[in-house]
């Protein structure tokens, strides 16, 4: 396969753009304020019959989250680990794109009657979508020379937040000036967007999928052997890459520490807008205002740290992004007014996307070099992030629960990343790293 090809690396990037609508409209924003407003009891109360028992809505949008997540990380490792001996990476990762977004477009159909509905559909757009990305993460050592690695990662991700905010502002428009889209009333607009949601991920994924290669089988036989026999080689082929993994003391390391600061990264992500209007008392449209200024300051930040990590390399890179992310939280703590959390808004935006973009690019180089397996490879890095998110969010609702307070518990996030930038300190810089082996070859 051609690497650094102009055509291949745009087409990967548009894939970023396709899916980041999911993120933004249905996880963290648009779906979550309808699903409160929409998931209610006759009388009007959050507490809802979900499957014969009753459940107040926030608790199971959250444990929805949770279950997906779970589900994921279930299916992550042996998914992969059949793609890549049968050769079908790209089918995969077109199984989990086309019914994650159906899932999204059939979020049209939520009312106060079609709650349960709803919530199934809600739970497997989100395993579509943590199942297209692992596939589509594990393409980019194919696409590309380690010395792309960090540029075409922060490409990528800044092409997601444009897209993302392109498309919200214009479910924003129909929702707030619905005299604009012929009178459509505010319920009418938000399912509106979970439909173009749906059709904006469905639509220019077909651009990667026209564009990006598929995988190379494992024998030539495998075109033709039944699935009984995908599987079976399938679990074989996971066994061997979690041989290799275990035999790479670098790579095992950044797993653990990516495990710890994730479990930070990603409940800010989730938590932040709750945070503000529980603890602020902020209105809905700031809240919005803060989501689309995080998006666009993650643009920068994600090409930002990719030069830093060229200069400096990607673990001192993502120390600083680390460091930083520390302050973060203690600002957290002690913040006040809406103008003090903008402003840390901001910073969360420039190193969201930083942290982001380098970790995918960081796990990239540290797989072994030419790896065939790179969807199985991947599979480890994704199974840790989505149980990362599983429990930061534990650990955020437990300590809110035992304390009765958010800011206690964004003092435990100040915890987990401390203990991530020394699990980090722990691993070389790859830079130092690679010269101290080219020493070692010459002498």
């Amino acid at each position: 396969m051609q690497k650094n090809n102009p055509r291949i690396l745009r087409a990967w990037t548009l894939y970023d753009w396709a899916n980041s609508v999911h993120s933004l409209v249905i996880v963290s924003s648009i779906f979550p304020v309808y699903f409160s407003a929409t998931a209610l009891n006759e009388s009007g109360g959050p507490v809802i019959n979900f499957l014969g028992f009753p459940i107040k809505n926030s608790v199971l949008f959250s444990y929805t989250v949770s279950a997906a997540m779970l589900l994921a990380a279930l299916l992550s490792p042996f998914c992969t680990a059949l793609a890549d001996y049968s050769g079908r990476k790209k089918a995969f990762m077109k199984f989990f794109c086309y019914t994650g977004s159906a899932a999204c477009a059939l979020l049209y159909f939520f009312t106060k009657d079609t709650t349960t509905f709803a919530v199934f559909c809600f739970g497997w757009s989100l395993v579509g979508w943590a199942g297209s990305i692992v596939f589509y993460n594990s393409y980019l050592p194919e696409i590309a020379t380690e010395d792309q690695f960090d540029r075409v990662s922060a490409r990528g991700f800044s092409m997601g937040y444009i897209g993302s905010v392109l498309l919200m502002i214009l479910n924003l428009l129909m929702i707030l000036k619905g005299d604009w889209f012929g009178g459509i009333s505010e319920g009418m607009a938000s399912r509106v967007a979970f439909l173009t949601v749906g059709l904006w991920w469905f639509g220019f994924a077909q651009i990667p999928f026209t564009v990006l290669p598929d995988g190379i089988r494992k024998s030539p036989e495998s075109a033709t052997e039944s699935w009984r026999s995908w599987f079976f080689n399938g679990f074989r082929e996971l066994q061997k890459t979690l041989g290799q993994v275990r035999q790479q003391l670098l790579l095992r390391r950044f797993l653990v520490s990516f495990a710890v600061y994730n479990m930070g990264v990603q409940t800010v992500m989730y938590v932040a807008t709750i945070f503000a209007s529980d603890e602020l008392k902020m209105e809905s449209s700031a809240l919005i205002t803060t989501i689309l200024l995080i998006q666009l300051v993650a643009i920068p930040g994600a090409y930002a740290f990719a030069r830093l990590s060229e200069r400096w390399g990607n673990i001192y890179a993502l120390m600083v992004a680390v460091g930083i992310w520390i302050g973060i939280c203690w600002a957290a703590y002690l913040v006040q007014t809406q103008t003090q959390f903008f402003i840390l808004a901001g910073i969360v935006g420039l190193v969201m996307g930083g942290v982001q973009s380098l970790s995918r690019s960081t796990y990239s180089k540290l797989i072994p070099a030419d790896t065939a397996d790179t969807a199985s490879f991947f599979s480890f890095y994704d199974v840790t992030e989505k149980l990362s998110i599983v429990l930061g969010t534990l650990v955020y609702g437990l300590v809110e629960q035992l304390t009765g307070s958010m800011r206690n518990s964004v003092l435990a996030l100040l915890v987990l990343f401390v203990v991530g930038l020394l699990l980090l300190w722990r691993i070389p810089s790859q830079k130092i790293y690679h010269l101290r082996l080219k020493t070692e070859e010459v002498l």
